[in-house]
Order: structure tokens, then sequence, then C-alpha cells
């Protein structure tokens, strides 16, 4: 059984930063294939989508999108048609000015949100509001957008996020 986790960076961010390599080393010894695709030549979120559409991970059975920013936008409007088994999403990009999509309706086993209290590009508020809606676990933390402050904890969280993950 093929195993994969497909983790979407920020709008500002890179495939391999601080949080893609913290998080792939949990994958890893969870038996998960992890890859990062690169959306730095555009900062159009559904361009991304699309790109993320494109690939093919057909040869995967269980799937889990995880997004950070921008990227959690992009991980939960495509789960709409890979049907994740999950995702775990940090300071999603939500409900923001200049994204097509304000209406979400995830398809995954699972969903869990890290965002920040103070994190001044996304407010917490939005967070709350998604999670709300679709019954989501929500984790606040003490911490800003790039949630690094945290990140031990995230890893921790992700680590039983996987082995919790519905096969």
């Amino acid at each position: 059984m093929q195993k994969l986790v497909i983790y979407n960076h920020g709008k500002d961010s890179i495939p391999w930063g601080e949080k893609t390599k913290a998080l792939a080393e949990v994958a890893k010894r969870q038996g998960f294939m992890f890859i990062s695709p690169d959306y730095q030549a555009s900062n159009d979120p559904d361009l991304r989508v699309k790109q993320l559409l494109a690939m093919d991970v057909s040869a995967y059975q269980d799937i889990v999108l995880v997004g950070s920013s921008m990227g959690a936008y992009v991980a939960t409007v495509t789960s709409e048609l890979i049907k994740p088994k999950g995702l775990f999403l940090m300071a999603p990009a939500f409900y923001l000015p200049g994204y097509q999509r304000t209406g979400f309706k995830p398809h995954a086993e699972r969903i869990e949100v890290f965002h920040g209290w103070q994190d001044d590009i996304v407010p917490p508020d939005h967070a709350w509001r998604f999670c709300q809606r679709h019954r989501a676990r929500l984790h606040m933390l003490d911490a800003d957008h790039r949630l690094l402050s945290v990140l031990p904890i995230m890893a921790d969280a992700f680590d039983r996020f996987l082995r919790e993950c519905p096969s």
C-alpha cells in the first residue's frame, strides 16, 4: 500500500523550508512518501490548485494533504477532488480578499488546523470559522503566522495525526 504526504508551502515560502523538513521526517518515519511541489512561479492560489491537481497521484492509496497559509487553501480546495485521508492545515489563508473561493467543501476523513493567536496575516477567527463549520480539530497556539516557535508541538501532533488517520 502506497502512502503519500503532499506538503503545500505558503505564498512567500519555499518548498523545503523548516516546517517542510520537520514534517517530512515525521512522515517518513510513518512509512509515507513525502513530496513538496514548488509553487514559487505563481502567487495565485487558484493556479497553485491547478498545478497540484495536474500531478498524477493515482499510485497512492492513502494521501494526506498538508498546507501552510496559502498552501492550506490549496490543500483544502484540492481535497474536494483528491479526497485525501487527512488535511493537516497551518495558519490557513481562508476568507481573504483576492482568493477566488470563500466557501469550502473539504473532503477528508480527518481535518486538523493549527493557528497562532499572534497571526497578523490571517486573523485567528478565520480558522475558528472554518473549524466550526467543518467540525475540524483546532489548535490555537501562542505564535505568529509562521508558527515556527511551536514547530516541535506541530511535529508531535502530525506524528499522532498520521498514526490516527484511517487507512
